[in-house]
């Protein structure tokens, strides 16, 4: 994602509600930045072995 990428609104608020901190925020925080990411990793391959264990269940 590069710095000059414009925020609308709606990704401003659920940044906001999702990490409690807004774009300028990440965008000046190194450490909140990798906070964040970290975060949506854990909740990316979270959501990753939910839908494997989904796919199992369907499959029998």
């Amino acid at each position: 994602m590069s710095d000059d990428m414009k925020y609308t609104e709606n990704m401003e608020k659920s940044l906001q509600q999702a990490h409690g901190v807004g774009h300028e925020v990440y965008k000046k925080s190194l450490d909140q930045k990798v906070k964040i990411e970290q975060e949506r990793e854990k909740e990316y391959r979270k959501s990753l072995q939910t839908e494997q264990e989904l796919s199992r269940k369907i499959s029998r």
